[in-house]
Formats: structure tokens, sequence, C-alpha cells
């Protein structure tokens, strides 16, 4: 019997860095069914979820080249991260995107807004809404990801008008710029 020896993180981490074809053909089969299910469950088909997962992973391999990227989440986590965001801005492109996507896991990201640092990792940044709570968590996704509207948020929020909901949208983005460090 072939037994494949059970890999840690790093050790996938480093055959990603110097190439190891194997490796790299054995997380890809890994991770791709949570992909495919993703995708799958928000109006997707197999072959999008292949063109997603397979951009997504040279992302990793891309970043993972580079000796000064660190990686501070699971490797299942920054992938599943990318193809959210590869697969939200697939849909806003096809105009199919209707404001909820069924996640079955607990992954949360935030476009970025051209004050905060495009480079900031996926699970630094997914840590740092953890942190944040609610409701800056819920404005800082309504209005980033969902492109919701000050007053669409504010009616949401119960916020009295527009004016407050932006105020309170640019206090959580502080709040979340210090957590994060900017």
């Amino acid at each position: 019997m072939n037994q494949l020896k059970i890999l840690t993180e790093e050790e996938f981490v480093e055959g990603i860095r110097q190439d190891n074809r194997q490796i790299m053909n054995r997380l890809y089969k890994i991770h791709f069914p949570m992909v495919l299910h993703f995708v799958n469950t928000n109006n997707g088909t197999e072959d999008e979820a292949k063109d997603i997962y397979q951009e997504a992973f040279i992302i990793l391999y891309e970043n993972l080249q580079n000796p000064d990227f660190q990686l501070n989440c699971k490797i299942k986590t920054y992938i599943y991260s990318v193809c959210r965001r590869l697969w939200l801005k697939n849909l806003y492109k096809k105009n199919k995107f209707l404001g909820k996507i069924e996640d079955f896991e607990d992954f949360i990201l935030i476009e970025e807004d051209e004050q905060v640092d495009t480079e900031i990792h996926f699970g630094q940044m997914e840590e740092a809404l953890n942190k944040l709570g609610e409701p800056c968590r819920t404005i800082l996704e309504d209005y980033y990801i969902q492109k919701l509207s000050m007053n669409q948020i504010a009616e949401k929020m119960g916020y009295t008008n527009a004016d407050n909901a932006k105020t309170q949208k640019y206090k959580c983005l502080n709040r979340l710029k210090k957590i994060i460090g900017i």
C-alpha cells in the first residue's frame, strides 16, 4: 500500500517555493473541492471554479517566490480568501452579485480603499476584522463588498441619516487601520 506522508503547512510552503511539482499537485487537489463547492453554491460552474482556483494558485505560487512574503494564515484560508475575492469580482463583472454570498467557512474580506494598503495579507485582514467586531465589520462589508450606498447603510443600521453612517464608516476604517498598524 502506497501511503502519502502527511505534510505540514511549512512543508507545503517550502515545496511550492522550491517548485516541487509533486507537492504542488497534491496541494492543488486537496483544496479544489472547497473552491468548487463555494463557486457552485454561488451561481458558478465547475469550469469557472477551475479558472478561479488556477488563478488563486498562481497568486499563491508567485507570492511564495518572493522571499519577503510571509504567509500569516493557513494555505487553505489564503486560497479560499483569494478565490472568494476573485469570484466576487467575477460576479460584479457579470452583474450577477445579489448581495449575498453563501459561505461554508467563516471568512471575511473587504475591498481595499485607496487609504488601505493593498498589500495587507488576507490572514491579517481577516484577523483585524474579527478584532474590529460589530457594527463596524458589517458597515465596512456593506460599503466595500456589497457596494451599498450610505443611505442604504443608514437605513439598514438604523442611523438617522447618511451623514451619520458615513461618520461611523470613517471611524470604523480608522479603527481598522489602527488594528492593522497603518
